[in-house]
Formats: structure tokens, C-alpha cells, sequence
């Protein structure tokens, strides 16, 4: 069975391992000893702590295939981000250049720097082996964030975000930072995005631009990647604008990919799952492809599964009650998948 739970520091080589997988331009995965047993070590004191309002949080889950053992993908989300170092991106906006006495009007693109969204929720760090990608395991690793959102929503801000893997090739070479680099870093796409994903970022400040970019000063093949996302990014773009996240008029400051974002309670999963009390029990005329979570933190678990659903009660198997952690009379959430 395919189980999703709160990452271990058991877990710590299958997490490197990720990260090797995972290649350039996934920031949230380094691959650093320190740091990925920092982000796990994180992790679990955040499942543990006593919480009220969105903090300096950061959940990391793993999907499991208990057949084996094998932890096949991780995902995550960081409750409040920018809290303890400065979170950037740039923001899309326009300048207008006009001359009435020679009827001239110019409105042009401009990048500016900015923090606007320091304190926000962001989904992050999703990536899944090839080996799993099957079976709507993908749609999975995504989507059951929202249901532990909705269970836990003291625990997250009203809104939520989520940053997307701009345009590179398969060296890391990202045609944005291209630019970039050639003009103000002198540091190669990978160098830049590995420094900052061991959170090295002092660079930004001190060699970013100061002042609004003209986006038409850019080359043509950096402002064509201006708010475009990576390739192996369009599935999960896709999904996550099914669950009503649209572009925020950001991108990331390295490759330009956009920003994502949402009201927690616009998010279709968060609005249409049910929490229902569980029956074990039989499933023979069961609904195909749900994902079913309990309402536990440290102990949290989702799985896909087939079960019989009522108006208030959902019945479901002995084998799935038990990867659930849950018995007879418990509270689980569901949503068709």
C-alpha cells in the first residue's frame, strides 16, 4: 500500500537520495548533509509543537510504499514563509512612458524585487521517483496537503502559494538568469540556486538589482521565460489551477518561473472533503480513488483507497483503517481523487 506520513530522521538517505533525483532549480532540496537533516530535524519538532497561529512551521510528509519500505517522493508546506530570512521574488508591473504633445504612449514591463509575500503559506518541495508515477500517485502527493490543511487550518495562513519550476535546459541553464548573470552575479544558474537553497542569500542583496528591470531590455529568450514554467512543471501547474490557484503577478527571482497563488478557503479539495466517522468494514459496491486522511498531527497519515460513502460516515477496509491509524468511530477526511 502507498501511505504518506510525517518525514523521520530514519528517513534521512531516501531524502538524499531525492535530492540527488531531484536536479537543478529544486531550491527546497539541497543535496547537503546539514542542511536536509536540519529541514528533517525541522520538520518533526513542527509536528510536535503546540500551535495556534502560523509560525516559523515547516511540515515535511514522505510517500511510502509499505510493500517494500521504499520511500518513493516527499512533499511539503511551510506554514509562514519569510519569517527568519527575507523571501523574494519579482514583482510584474508596468511603467507608462507618454507624451501628449507627440502622441506617444509606451507602457512597459518592469521586474521589481520586493518581500509582498513574507507570512504567506506555501506548498512546496513536491517531487515523486519515476519508478511511482502511476496510479494517480502524483495528483496524491499533491493533493492530500489540503486535507491536512483543512484539518489543521489554525496551522496555516489564509493564503497559500506555491512556486513553480521556471524554464532551464537539462544543464540547469536557465535563459532568465542568463541575463542576470551576465550583468550583475558572474555566477552560474546552479551555483545561484544551490546557495540559496542551503539559505546562503546575503548574494541576493548585495548583487541584485536595486531598481525596477525593464523586462525589453532583457534578452528575447529571457523575457519569453518570464512567468513560464519548466516542463516536467505543466502537470502540477495544471492540477494545482483545477484546485483554483491562479499566477499572483510574481515570479521567481532566478529562472522566472510564476507564483501560484489562492485563498485557503477558494481551494476546491479543502472546500468540497468531508470529515466523516469511519466503519470498518466491508467495500463491495466501494467508489473508486479516494484519498481518505486521519485528523492526527505527529501520527498523521493518507492513503488512497476504494470505500463506501455515506452522508455521514464512510466505511472503508480493515487494511486501510490500519494504515490510517484509525478504528471504528474515528473521524476521517475524504476526497474523491
Amino acid at each position: 500500500m502507498i501511505i504518506i506520513r510525517p518525514i523521520q530522521a530514519s528517513d534521512y538517505d531516501a531524502l538524499h537520495q531525492i535530492a540527488i533525483e531531484s536536479g537543478h532549480g529544486f531550491t527546497s532540496l539541497p543535496v547537503n548533509e546539514a542542511l536536509l537533516k536540519k529541514r528533517i530535524a525541522h520538520s518533526e519538532h513542527s509536528f510536535a509543537a503546540s500551535v495556534t497561529k502560523p509560525g516559523d512551521q515547516g511540515y515535511l510528509f514522505v510517500m511510502e510504499d509499505t510493500e517494500t519500505g521504499e520511500v518513493v517522493g516527499t512533499s511539503g508546506i511551510e506554514a509562514a514563509v519569510g519569517l527568519d530570512a527575507p523571501f523574494n521574488h519579482y514583482h510584474l508591473g508596468k511603467i507608462v512612458h507618454s507624451s501628449r504633445k507627440l502622441n506617444i504612449y509606451n507602457a512597459v514591463e518592469t521586474l521589481t524585487l520586493c518581500n509582498d509575500l513574507t507570512g504567506t503559506t506555501e506548498i512546496c518541495t513536491l517531487f515523486l521517483k519515476n519508478s511511482h508515477r502511476a496510479n494517480r500517485n502524483g495528483r496524491f502527493l499533491s493533493r492530500f496537503r489540503f486535507l491536512f490543511i483543512a484539518e489543521h487550518t489554525e496551522r496555516f495562513a489564509d493564503k497559500i502559494i506555491a512556486e513553480m519550476r521556471g524554464v532551464s535546459n537539462e544543464q540547469g541553464d536557465s535563459p532568465f538568469w542568463a541575463w542576470l548573470q551576465e550583468h550583475f552575479f558572474s555566477i552560474d544558474f546552479p551555483t545561484a540556486d544551490y546557495l540559496t537553497g542551503i539559505g546562503d542569500k546575503e548574494f541576493i542583496a548585495e548583487l541584485m538589482p536595486k531598481h525596477p528591470i525593464y523586462v525589453n531590455l532583457l534578452s528575447k529568450e529571457a523575457q519569453k521565460s518570464i512567468n513560464q514554467v519548466h516542463t516536467n512543471t505543466a502537470p502540477a501547474l495544471r492540477l494545482l489551477e483545477a484546485e483554483g490557484f491562479e499566477r499572483s503577478g510574481y515570479v521567481d527571482i532566478f529562472d522566472a518561473g510564476p507564483t501560484l497563488k489562492s485563498l485557503k478557503h477558494h481551494i476546491e479539495t479543502i472546500k468540497n472533503s468531508k470529515q466523516l466517522t469511519v466503519t470498518v468494514g466491508s467495500v463491495e459496491q466501494a467508489q473508486n480513488n479516494f484519498i481518505l486522511c486521519n485528523n492526527k498531527l505527529a501520527d498523521f497519515r493518507a492513503v488512497q483507497a476504494n470505500i463506501c460513502l455515506g452522508d455521514k460516515a464512510v466505511t472503508i477496509l480493515a487494511d486501510t483503517a490500519k494504515a490510517l491509524l484509525v478504528e471504528s468511530g474515528d473521524l476521517i477526511r475524504v476526497i474523491e481523487n
